[in-house]
Protein backbone atom coordinates (compact mmCIF):
# COMPACT_ATOMS: atom_id res chain seq x y z
CA UNK A 1 0.00 0.00 0.00
CA UNK A 2 1.54 3.62 -1.24
CA UNK A 3 1.29 5.78 1.35
CA UNK A 4 -0.11 9.43 1.69
CA UNK A 5 2.03 12.18 0.69
CA UNK A 6 1.93 15.17 2.75
CA UNK A 7 0.57 17.43 0.12
CA UNK A 8 -2.31 14.95 -0.53
CA UNK A 9 -2.58 14.87 3.06
CA UNK A 10 -2.79 18.50 3.68
CA UNK A 11 -5.21 19.15 0.99
CA UNK A 12 -7.49 16.06 2.10
CA UNK A 13 -7.88 17.63 5.80
CA UNK A 14 -11.03 18.45 6.99
CA UNK A 15 -10.72 20.59 10.08
CA UNK A 16 -13.10 21.01 12.70
CA UNK A 17 -14.28 24.70 13.59
CA UNK A 18 -13.19 24.04 17.69
CA UNK A 19 -11.45 22.22 19.97
CA UNK A 20 -13.68 22.00 23.27
CA UNK A 21 -12.22 21.20 26.39
CA UNK A 22 -13.51 20.87 30.05
CA UNK A 23 -12.73 24.68 30.54
CA UNK A 24 -11.61 25.94 26.79
CA UNK A 25 -12.43 26.17 23.35
CA UNK A 26 -10.11 26.43 21.05
CA UNK A 27 -10.67 27.68 17.81
CA UNK A 28 -9.21 29.51 14.74
CA UNK A 29 -9.07 33.64 14.70
CA UNK A 30 -11.58 35.71 13.18
CA UNK A 31 -11.62 39.39 12.23
CA UNK A 32 -13.75 40.12 15.06
CA UNK A 33 -11.21 39.08 18.01
CA UNK A 34 -9.04 41.33 17.03
CA UNK A 35 -9.91 43.66 19.76
CA UNK A 36 -10.05 41.16 23.00
CA UNK A 37 -6.53 40.30 21.20
CA UNK A 38 -5.03 43.42 21.52
CA UNK A 39 -6.76 44.28 25.05
CA UNK A 40 -5.07 40.57 26.25
CA UNK A 41 -1.68 41.59 24.75
CA UNK A 42 -1.49 44.68 25.82
CA UNK A 43 -2.48 44.03 29.55
CA UNK A 44 0.31 41.14 29.74
CA UNK A 45 2.61 43.05 27.93
CA UNK A 46 5.54 43.50 30.43
CA UNK A 47 5.31 39.45 31.13
CA UNK A 48 5.14 38.42 27.84
CA UNK A 49 7.67 40.45 26.15
CA UNK A 50 10.48 38.47 28.78
CA UNK A 51 10.19 35.75 26.58
CA UNK A 52 7.81 36.55 23.07
CA UNK A 53 9.36 38.50 20.64
CA UNK A 54 6.60 39.50 19.11
CA UNK A 55 4.48 41.40 21.50
CA UNK A 56 5.83 44.58 20.51
CA UNK A 57 4.01 44.14 16.87
CA UNK A 58 0.75 44.33 18.28
CA UNK A 59 0.89 48.08 19.17
CA UNK A 60 -2.86 48.96 18.36
CA UNK A 61 -6.02 47.40 17.23
CA UNK A 62 -5.02 47.50 13.83
CA UNK A 63 -1.82 45.57 14.58
CA UNK A 64 -3.76 42.79 15.85
CA UNK A 65 -6.83 43.15 12.93
CA UNK A 66 -3.35 42.49 10.81
CA UNK A 67 -2.68 39.43 12.70
CA UNK A 68 -6.12 37.97 12.42
CA UNK A 69 -6.28 38.24 8.88
CA UNK A 70 -2.42 36.96 8.26
CA UNK A 71 -3.50 33.59 10.30
CA UNK A 72 -6.75 33.27 9.08
CA UNK A 73 -5.17 32.84 5.69
CA UNK A 74 -2.94 30.75 6.67
CA UNK A 75 -5.33 28.14 8.39
CA UNK A 76 -6.80 27.96 5.29
CA UNK A 77 -3.83 26.90 3.28
CA UNK A 78 -2.92 24.62 5.82
CA UNK A 79 0.22 25.96 6.13
CA UNK A 80 -0.31 27.16 9.98
CA UNK A 81 -2.45 26.71 12.84
CA UNK A 82 -2.92 29.54 14.93
CA UNK A 83 -5.47 29.37 17.90
CA UNK A 84 -7.19 31.48 20.10
CA UNK A 85 -7.72 29.89 23.66
CA UNK A 86 -11.28 31.28 25.12
CA UNK A 87 -13.36 29.90 28.39
CA UNK A 88 -15.83 27.65 28.11
CA UNK A 89 -18.15 29.11 30.21
CA UNK A 90 -18.02 32.98 29.64
CA UNK A 91 -16.34 33.05 26.44
CA UNK A 92 -13.63 35.12 28.07
CA UNK A 93 -10.47 35.31 25.64
CA UNK A 94 -7.37 33.84 27.68
CA UNK A 95 -4.75 33.89 25.50
CA UNK A 96 -3.31 31.70 22.09
CA UNK A 97 -1.70 28.62 21.01
CA UNK A 98 -1.40 27.16 17.77
CA UNK A 99 0.87 24.67 15.64
CA UNK A 100 3.89 26.61 13.31
CA UNK A 101 6.56 25.35 11.55
CA UNK A 102 4.83 22.58 9.84
CA UNK A 103 6.70 19.77 8.07
CA UNK A 104 4.29 17.70 6.07
CA UNK A 105 7.30 15.24 4.50
CA UNK A 106 7.03 13.87 8.57
CA UNK A 107 4.26 15.31 9.45
CA UNK A 108 5.54 17.40 12.39
CA UNK A 109 4.35 20.92 13.96
CA UNK A 110 5.80 23.08 16.46
CA UNK A 111 3.49 23.84 19.52
CA UNK A 112 3.78 27.27 21.17
CA UNK A 113 1.38 28.93 23.66
CA UNK A 114 0.92 32.20 26.10
CA UNK A 115 -1.69 33.24 28.33
CA UNK A 116 -2.81 36.45 29.62
CA UNK A 117 -2.26 38.28 32.99
CA UNK A 118 -4.47 37.71 35.80
CA UNK A 119 -5.22 33.85 34.23
CA UNK A 120 -1.51 32.25 34.90
CA UNK A 121 -1.11 28.67 36.82
CA UNK A 122 -4.97 28.31 36.76
CA UNK A 123 -4.47 24.90 33.93
CA UNK A 124 -5.94 26.16 31.08
CA UNK A 125 -2.80 26.58 28.94
CA UNK A 126 -1.71 23.07 29.84
CA UNK A 127 -6.02 21.73 28.94
CA UNK A 128 -5.31 23.31 25.54
CA UNK A 129 -2.30 21.46 24.91
CA UNK A 130 -3.82 18.39 25.78
CA UNK A 131 -6.32 19.27 23.10
CA UNK A 132 -3.99 20.17 20.63
CA UNK A 133 -2.04 16.93 21.05
CA UNK A 134 -5.15 14.44 20.28
CA UNK A 135 -6.18 16.51 17.32
CA UNK A 136 -2.68 16.41 15.70
CA UNK A 137 -2.00 13.17 16.33
CA UNK A 138 -5.99 11.99 15.61
CA UNK A 139 -6.44 14.54 12.70
CA UNK A 140 -3.48 16.02 11.46
CA UNK A 141 -1.80 12.88 11.33
CA UNK A 142 1.37 14.03 12.98
CA UNK A 143 4.09 11.71 13.60
CA UNK A 144 6.40 14.11 15.99
CA UNK A 145 5.22 17.26 17.81
CA UNK A 146 7.71 19.53 19.17
CA UNK A 147 8.00 22.22 21.67
CA UNK A 148 10.47 24.86 22.73
CA UNK A 149 11.08 27.01 25.67
CA UNK A 150 13.52 29.14 27.75
CA UNK A 151 15.11 27.44 30.62
CA UNK A 152 14.59 30.54 32.76
CA UNK A 153 10.71 30.31 31.71
CA UNK A 154 9.36 27.44 34.09
CA UNK A 155 5.95 27.80 33.82
CA UNK A 156 6.17 27.42 30.03
CA UNK A 157 8.60 24.31 30.86
CA UNK A 158 6.07 22.66 33.19
CA UNK A 159 4.12 21.90 30.31
CA UNK A 160 5.78 19.80 28.37
CA UNK A 161 7.22 17.79 31.95
CA UNK A 162 3.30 17.30 32.83
CA UNK A 163 2.30 16.26 29.67
CA UNK A 164 4.52 13.28 28.61
CA UNK A 165 6.71 15.81 26.32
CA UNK A 166 10.49 13.95 26.05
CA UNK A 167 12.95 16.59 26.65
CA UNK A 168 15.63 16.30 23.67
CA UNK A 169 18.69 18.21 24.57
CA UNK A 170 19.25 21.88 25.36
CA UNK A 171 21.10 24.44 22.56
CA UNK A 172 23.08 26.44 24.28
CA UNK A 173 23.89 30.20 23.21
CA UNK A 174 20.95 29.54 20.61
CA UNK A 175 19.45 33.08 19.66
CA UNK A 176 19.80 36.83 21.13
CA UNK A 177 17.36 38.29 23.13
CA UNK A 178 16.40 41.60 23.09
CA UNK A 179 18.85 42.54 25.58
CA UNK A 180 21.57 41.35 23.77
CA UNK A 181 22.29 38.52 25.87
CA UNK A 182 22.59 35.02 24.40
CA UNK A 183 19.84 32.45 25.63
CA UNK A 184 19.24 28.69 25.69
CA UNK A 185 16.42 26.81 24.37
CA UNK A 186 15.40 23.36 25.55
CA UNK A 187 13.60 21.07 22.91
CA UNK A 188 11.09 18.81 23.91
CA UNK A 189 8.58 16.74 21.56
CA UNK A 190 5.98 13.89 21.36
CA UNK A 191 5.87 11.10 19.34
CA UNK A 192 2.46 8.82 18.86
CA UNK A 193 4.16 6.48 20.70
CA UNK A 194 4.44 8.46 23.99
CA UNK A 195 0.51 9.02 23.85
CA UNK A 196 0.25 5.24 25.91
CA UNK A 197 2.06 6.93 28.85
CA UNK A 198 -0.47 9.44 28.74
CA UNK A 199 -3.47 6.99 28.49
CA UNK A 200 -4.04 6.93 32.37
CA UNK A 201 -4.44 11.49 32.09
CA UNK A 202 -7.25 12.52 34.66
CA UNK A 203 -8.19 14.84 32.34
CA UNK A 204 -11.79 14.99 30.42
CA UNK A 205 -11.32 13.44 27.01
CA UNK A 206 -11.63 16.40 24.08
CA UNK A 207 -14.17 16.45 21.84
CA UNK A 208 -14.41 18.72 18.87
CA UNK A 209 -17.47 20.24 16.82
CA UNK A 210 -17.23 20.26 12.89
Amino acid sequence: MSLISGAERRAALRLPNELVGARVVLRPYTMADAPALFEAVDQSRDRLRLWMGWVDDHRTVADAEDYCRRVSATWAERSDFSLGIWRRDDGRYLGGTGFHNSDWSVPSFEVGYWIREGEVGKGYVEEAVRLQMRFAFDVLGAARLMLTCDPLNERSRRIPEAIGFVLEGRLRNHMRIDTGELRDTLVFSLIPSDMAADAGSESQPPGHRA
